[in-house]
């Protein structure tokens, strides 16, 4: 931590600085407020230790330009002969304390610890809090996830409950922090919990906590992720996986906001706002029993779907750049580009796993491809469903339509044949063609094995 010590006295400026030297601190010295305002605007100070009488400025003055300035520093204010007003006038001013001299050493260094710890902990939790902005940002310029903003902004300020759907890889839990964030709970905890990631077993005592002695091995209570969302939100993704029993549990919680520990006697009171999540079509689960109706209702105040990346226009490339960019940064390279063709190739692409695919795939990307530009054909050995050796999107640069939809279907019936071994009759059952008619095509397209 850096200290400016602020005051006329030589003596005390010496000792000052001797003693917080021995603690390690970095500390220089002034005899004047004018000298002080004037370090502050060049370098960084963590604390300011600032006497009021000074010639020229008083310190009351100089902490007032401090705050005008709105520079970033904790000031400790010094005197010996100001009285209570000015005490009174320092803290009202945001001091972190007010010490009379004669100084006490011991005081002074007291303060220094604590000032250093708490903004040691303010750097921690903006780091924390820094890192989830970035993990969970909502990245694209699709009309369609502009749609789903709008709704989080409706959406965020109540406290309804919010049931978010689509397919896996397409953010759920994004949206589930996007509303938490932007809601009066923020600064209190998001909690996520998936039951489709633990034993059924573990699952309640995952969320409900347990008490000392609940079964064999609880040599302590342990506090559920219920509990250590009180005040603030608990996303539970993959609502679907989760048992009929527990859900029951689950629907008492949002009804009367009560639950007991597993092996526990006594009620607990909770406040949680609960969002959920799913991939899985609840309403065919109701309808087979495997899910209740009355919990499915209670979560589905407000329903909102997410759609999947080939649902969203633009999105792809959009994203794609904007991982490279991320992903190079993070392994300190030069940022890698796309080249037209391979823009091409990824919108072409389905991305049966969503964002998360496309993010997985930009970061295998920067490990394997040396050089700047990332072409199509670095792309597509990494595209479920691609043929080795072959550009299957190089029919999307073609102008002629007849030529394309040759190039297409080449590519596409080689490739099928290849995973069937060359076995016509079960390739032709499986895209539900006549085997004659594909015997015919292949003919017509000079298909061989050597494609």
């Amino acid at each position: 931590m850096r200290i400016l010590v602020v005051d006329d006295e030589k003596n005390i400026r010496f000792t000052l600085t001797d003693i917080l030297q021995d603690e390690g601190y970095t500390v220089d010295s002034v005899d004047s407020g004018e000298k002080c305002l004037s370090r502050l605007k060049k370098q960084k100070y963590e604390l300011v230790i600032l006497d009021v009488r000074l010639p020229g400025m008083d310190g009351i003055q100089v902490f007032q330009k401090i705050n005008e300035l709105e520079i970033d520093t904790d000031v400790l204010v010094i005197s010996g002969h100001s009285g209570i007003e000015i005490a009174v006038q320092a803290v009202k001013l945001g001091a972190y304390d007010f010490i009379e001299k004669p100084l006490s050493m011991s005081k002074i260094l007291t303060a220094a610890r604590n000032i250093s710890q708490k903004q040691s902990f303010q750097f921690t939790a903006n780091q924390n809090l820094s890192d989830k902005l970035k993990k969970y940002a909502m990245i694209g310029n699709s009309p369609q996830i502009n749609h789903i903003r709008d709704i989080i902004n409706k959406a965020a300020p109540t406290d309804t409950k919010v049931l978010i759907r689509g397919e896996s890889g397409t953010g759920k839990e994004l949206v589930a922090w996007a509303i938490h964030n932007q809601s009066n709970r923020r600064d209190k905890p998001f909690i996520a919990f998936n039951s489709a990631a633990l034993p059924s077993e573990l699952v309640e005592s995952e969320l409900f906590g347990y008490d000392k002695g609940a079964f064999t091995g609880a040599e302590r209570r342990k506090i559920g992720k219920l509990e250590l969302a009180h005040g603030g939100t608990l996303f539970l993704d993959e609502i679907g996986d989760m048992s009929i029993i527990t859900q029951a549990k689950v629907l008492r919680v949002i009804q009367e906001g009560t639950f007991e520990r597993v092996g526990g006697e006594s009620t607990i009171s909770i406040d949680v706002r609960v969002l959920a999540a799913t991939h899985k079509d609840l309403e065919a689960m109701i309808s087979g029993g495997t899910f209740r109706q009355d919990l499915f209702y209670r979560l589905s105040v407000l329903p909102i779907h997410i759609p999947a990346l080939r649902e969203r226009t633009g999105d792809v490339v959009f994203l794609a750049e904007h991982f490279l960019q991320y992903y190079s940064r993070e392994m300190k390279s030069d940022v890698k580009v796309l080249t037209s063709k391979a823009k091409e190739c990824l919108e072409s692409y389905d991305f049966p796993g969503n964002v998360r695919e496309l993010k997985n795939l930009m970061e295998r990307l920067c490990i394997l491809v040396s050089k700047k530009e990332i072409s199509d054909k670095d792309c597509m050995p990494h595209l479920r469903g691609s043929t080795t050796g072959e550009n299957t999107c190089e029919f999307m640069s073609l102008e002629n339509f007849s030529d394309a939809k040759r190039e297409f279907e080449t590519q596409f019936l080689s490739d099928k044949l290849k995973k069937s071994q060359w076995n016509i009759s079960a390739t032709a059952d499986k895209l539900g063609m006549r085997q004659p008619n594909l015997s015919r095509k292949i003919k017509e397209l000079r298909i061989s094995r050597t494609n």
